[in-house]
């Protein structure tokens, strides 16, 4: 049997279905390689704590394992259209893990009960501490997994109240920027997509909305608020209907994230809209189809890469630290991504 230093591409490419010169591409940050296959190279780096020929000379010897809940309790937000940033939470953490010395084991939940999850957790032998993708959880749902006993960092949420380690973007700061840009780009009435699907960031970029709005002296208009679903299709259903049903369109909006705009794109192009010249629109998520679309979509761009580092980073501290450490919480910056999809009035 080979031991976890003898692997080889080859041994990746087996275990996740691709060609070892696509494992060589995903490894080496190259090619033009989709986010499904990426995910699955990435998962399969993992699972067999697979550590490039490069680096094995840094790492010492592999001491514990740490473990990514990747949690989909509705699939709403959780799914494949959002597969990119997994992969990169998972990048960041998989790079960070290898350089202290762990192993990372990614584990996938889909529906199901956290309690469940948190059974399965407790039961596990040799994990030293979790990472939890917190984007469908609710706040009894991070409490539970809070309380089981073993050291946890929760990504991709936040919660202020809560006595939990959180590690997630400024969603205040990114919709900031993006108001700001329409202001400056000579717009006062900017319309919001916004989304009805319980997720803590979709909720604290509503509230980020109202708030800069206010900051930076504009009126909302209720009227330009329209709730959708958060994939593609029901947001273009969502948003089509209400323009069928006569609804006003602002000259600008911020949409909740990409897909959202996606399906919101669509559904003013099949209305006879032009986007940007009649509409500007500007998403959050900065997904790779974003650079590709008609036209190219301005949007958001937070390191998830750099989240999933210091979750890694956090959770070391945690385990290696004394016990009854206060929680810690912080929030990474984000970057407008400039294209094609907003113009200057």
């Amino acid at each position: 049997m080979k031991t976890k230093n003898a692997l080889t591409i080859r041994d990746i490419a087996e275990a996740s279905g691709v060609s070892a010169a696509t494992v060589s591409l995903v490894l080496n940050g190259k090619g033009e390689i989709s986010e499904a296959t990426r995910l699955k190279v990435l998962e399969a780096v993992s699972r067999l704590n697979y550590v490039p020929r490069q680096t094995r000379s840094r790492v010492v010897e592999t001491k514990e394992t740490l473990c990514f809940l990747k949690i989909a309790r509705h699939g709403r937000t959780v799914n494949r259209d959002h597969s990119h940033f997994i992969s990169d939470y998972i990048d960041g953490m998989s790079q960070e893990a290898l350089r202290r010395g762990y192993t990372l084991e990614v584990i996938s939940h889909e529906g199901g009960s956290i309690a469940a999850i948190a059974k399965s957790i407790i039961a596990a032998k040799g994990l030293r501490g979790i990472i939890v993708l917190g984007t469908e959880l609710e706040e009894a749902d991070i409490m539970l997994l809070q309380g089981i006993g073993v050291p946890a960092v929760f990504i991709d949420t936040f919660h202020e109240v809560i006595e939990a380690n959180f590690i997630n973007m400024n969603n205040v700061d990114a919709v900031y920027k993006v108001l700001e840009r329409f202001k400056n780009n000579g717009f006062s009435e900017i319309g919001f997509i916004a989304s009805h699907v319980a997720t803590t960031n979709f909720r604290l970029r509503r509230e980020a909305y109202f708030s800069s709005m206010k900051r930076l002296g504009l009126t909302v208009d209720p009227s330009l608020v329209l709730s959708v679903e958060s994939t593609f299709a029901g947001a273009y259903q969502g948003a089509l209907n209400y323009l069928e049903d006569g609804g006003r369109v602002a000259e600008c909006y911020f949409c909740t994230n990409d897909i959202i705009a996606y399906g919101f794109a669509k559904a003013l192009r099949d209305k006879g809209y032009r986007i940007p010249a009649d509409v500007s629109l500007i998403g959050f998520d900065n997904l790779p189809m974003s650079a590709t679309a008609d036209p190219p979509l301005t949007t958001i761009d937070v390191s998830k890469r750099k989240i999933g580092y210091h979750a890694v980073t956090l959770l070391d501290e945690l385990i290696n630290g004394p016990e009854g450490q206060p929680s810690v919480k912080t929030l990474v910056g984000a970057d407008l991504v400039v294209r094609e999809s907003d113009r200057q009035k």
